[in-house]
């Protein structure tokens, strides 16, 4: 599957808002990423409105190599083009963000209840929404994972992911990983998914 053009243009935007800001700007950094309303100072900046987008596009760490943005961008490229070839680009552009808006709604909620104003940051969300889209219309489609050495179809894969990340984000005491935020990206994605093969989608 060639690199197509919604997903090729969101990997250089990921990979230049990182490069740009920890090599230019590293103490605005931490600005891009969502902040709880009303926890001003706490991590070095408060909420700003446009964090509600901004934070899709900025990622963990302060090295020009991110872990965070690569292993992102690898699920990007992978998953990314048969939706986007499926869908087309509109279509496919709408649901990476509505997963990646569900991700930051459920997470948010989430912390509240636990009272965690923990900042938020990065695309796993929408990742995630995207790996459910795939494992809904390819779910026998073979997958190898880097981590642990193995091969899945890719529904394994999503079913394996969503029950690592609930497990994580229940009966873990913090690994520093917005688990809920995957899981919101999958559900809206999964949402969404539903609701076109009802009643269609104008996009």
């Amino acid at each position: 599957m060639r690199l197509t053009d919604v997903v090729k243009n969101l990997i250089i935007l990921n990979v230049a808002i990182h490069l740009i800001f920890v090599l230019f700007f590293p103490e605005l950094k931490n600005w891009l990423a969502f902040h709880y309303p009303g926890i001003e100072g706490r991590y070095g900046s408060g909420f700003e409105p446009f964090q509600i987008i901004t934070h899709m596009f900025a990622h963990d760490g302060y090295s020009p190599i991110s872990t965070h943005l690569l292993f992102n961008m690898v699920g990007l490229y992978f998953f990314g083009p048969p939706l986007e070839a499926l869908w087309g680009p509109k279509k496919f552009l709408f649901y990476y963000f509505f997963a990646g808006f569900g991700s930051l709604i459920l997470n948010v909620f989430i912390n509240f209840i636990q009272n965690d104003p923990s900042i938020m940051w990065g695309a796993s969300g929408a990742i995630m929404g995207l790996i459910i889209g795939f494992a809904y219309y390819f779910p026998r489609q073979k997958v190898s994972l880097l981590f642990p050495p193995i091969t899945l179809t890719a529904k394994q894969m999503a079913i394996g992911l969503i029950a690592i990340d609930l497990g994580l984000g229940l009966f873990s005491n913090g690994t520093g990983i917005a688990h809920f935020a995957h899981l919101g990206g999958a559900l809206f994605g999964f949402i969404l998914i539903q609701y076109w093969n009802k009643f269609g989608s104008r996009l």
